[in-house]
């Protein structure tokens, strides 16, 4: 969402509420469902990064942060305050764009934008590309008669009209039932598409009615792009993430709320039915993620910060079929407005403060099993009635969490098929017999996974 962090107002209860999806075929195209969010990387090193590690990992898409031109500053939020349309933004110009999305097409990536269209900014002065503005009037693009009567922040979530028609933290709330606002933004939309985008995550979409979506989505040169709404739920909120499937996959933000709770103050035991059986919205619409670059920040998630935990809670989450997985990768914070070291330049993973999650080799390991047991069900669920879990994805794969504060040796039976296997969290091999089981011993906070198809570590 656009905003500093909206901690008062979406700091949510994650109570969990049955929800009947009206879609459910949603979740990315392809074979490869993982998305590798590069929060505030400049182009250039998304697309390097695309071709290095992004590709041969196995990732099927990669979000990039938004590229319209922005207000000036050095916080992160001034990406999510756009003053234009064009793609001139801090993270670089059309031509460094189009080169990225080439460049990781080339290496089998596809692109994902992060999409603000809820709003405008909350200032006035010239934005990233030279373009003047004041706050509703964006000259060339809007004037004030293209914004929301309503001229106040959002107060009152309960109430559906100050939601949707009302200011996110005082940003310039765009007219989206207007003729004029919705044939403009699906031409910025269609712009990038023009560029080989291949889909979108829409910013705030809580606050844009789901009609007012698909009525933009519509008019794009490919209606059926792939589209993830951010959505956050709120236990008896008048606006809930339900009403937006119809137009794509939505970002359930439940599931990461409770894996933080369950993570830190639960037993991992509690994780087998994960997803429906919580009352989350049906697989085929959910988009999941440990944490995004508000979550961190707001603490209703886990974090980077949360070290050996939170790569546990990733593993989990590559490892489970449920939702269309987000990898969060941005950069060390101690002030939550901080922006991106070097302007979002990206020399070398680990420097200067980029934290490369999606390259963390216990993460990045899981996106390729994510890939070989996709379409195959939890089989043989184990735990210890605590924290420490394993299961089968059916004959293809087999992982096991240690989330104890000791080691944990036992003998595990799976579905595998005898023969030698790669541990590809610690690159050590692993011999399971003709019936299935092998024995393994995993040290505190360690995880396990074996793969059909990956023998020689």
């Amino acid at each position: 969402m656009a905003r500093r962090t909206l901690s008062g107002a979406v700091a949510l209860a994650a109570a969990a509420l049955v929800m009947t999806p009206t879609a459910a075929n949603a979740s990315p195209p392809g074979t490869k469902d993982v998305t590798a969010v590069l929060f505030e990387w400049d182009f250039a090193s998304v697309a390097r990064e695309c071709t290095s590690t992004l590709g041969p990992a196995g990732y099927g898409y990669v979000q990039v942060s938004p590229p319209a031109e922005h207000i000036q500053g050095g916080q992160w939020w001034t990406s999510y305050q756009p003053v234009s349309y064009k793609i001139a933004g801090r993270l670089g110009d059309r031509t460094a764009f189009r080169n990225m999305v080439n460049t990781c097409h080339a290496a089998g990536v596809k692109v994902v934008v992060d999409a603000v269209v809820n709003h405008m900014s909350a200032g006035s002065g010239t934005g990233t590309g030279g373009s003047s503005y004041t706050k509703y009037d964006y000259p060339g693009l809007y004037s004030s008669y293209d914004f929301d009567d309503c001229r106040s922040e959002i107060a009152n979530y309960q109430d559906r009209y100050n939601v949707q028609h009302c200011e996110l933290v005082g940003l310039a709330d765009l007219d989206t039932g207007e003729e004029y606002v919705r044939k403009t933004i699906a031409g910025y939309l269609n712009d990038l598409l023009s560029l080989g985008v291949d889909g979108f995550r829409v910013d705030a979409a809580k606050h844009i009615p789901a009609a007012d979506l698909a009525n933009i989505k519509s008019r794009l040169t490919n209606p059926s792009v792939y589209w993830k709404q951010e959505v956050i739920h709120g236990s008896g909120e008048a606006v809930q993430p339900a009403e937006y499937t119809g137009n794509g996959d939505v970002q359930e933000f439940r599931y990461a709320y409770d894996l933080k709770r369950v993570f830190n103050n639960e037993n991992l035991a509690y994780l087998r039915n994960y997803g429906e059986g919580w009352g989350y919205m049906s697989s085929g619409v959910a988009g999941v993620f440990v944490d995004n670059h508000d979550t961190e920040r707001n603490g209703s998630t886990l974090s980077y910060k949360d070290n050996a935990t939170y790569t546990l809670a990733n593993v989990f989450m590559l490892a489970w079929p449920y939702g269309a997985p987000d990898v969060n990768s941005g950069y060390e914070w101690s002030n939550a407005d901080a922006g991106p070291p070097n302007g979002g330049r990206v020399d070398a993973c680990w420097q200067s403060g980029w934290k490369c999650q999606h390259a963390w080799p216990e993460i990045r390991s899981m996106v390729a099993f994510r890939n070989a047991t996709r379409g195959q069900p939890v089989t043989g669920w184990w735990d210890n009635g605590g924290d420490a879990i394993a299961f089968g994805r059916g004959s293809k794969g087999y992982v096991a969490i240690n989330h104890e504060s000791g080691p944990l040796t036992r003998t595990y039976q799976t579905s595998l098929a005898a023969g030698t296997y790669c541990n590809v969290q610690n690159n050590t091999t692993v011999n399971v017999d003709g019936s299935g089981r092998f024995t393994a011993t995993l040290g505190a906070g360690t995880a396990l996974a074996l793969y059909a198809g990956r023998t020689g570590c």
